[in-house]
């Protein structure tokens, strides 16, 4: 299975998908978490088909969801401007 960790030690999404497809791993560990905050309402927003495609692979890269991805980018925003 070494062949399918990353350099980071961070398993690839096979190896992913094989470790968790056993029953034994997919018990819940420790309490459940919750978000911070509910969410409130959707947003629509449009993106040129370029930058979409930019988002989606490192969304995908970040092995996180696209709505994920796009929450995330906006709250470093709007932590680290003025």
């Amino acid at each position: 299975m070494t062949e399918n960790v990353t350099p980071d030690n961070a398993m690839t999404p096979e190896a992913e998908y094989e470790f968790y497809a056993r029953a034994e791993n997919q018990l819940p560990q420790g309490s459940a978490r919750r978000r911070k905050a509910p969410m409130t309402a959707m947003v629509p927003v449009r993106f040129p088909q370029d930058v979409l495609d930019e988002v989606r692979r490192r969304a995908d890269a970040d092995h996180r969801s696209l709505s994920s991805w796009i929450r995330l980018a906006v709250e470093h925003e709007l932590r680290n401007s003025a």
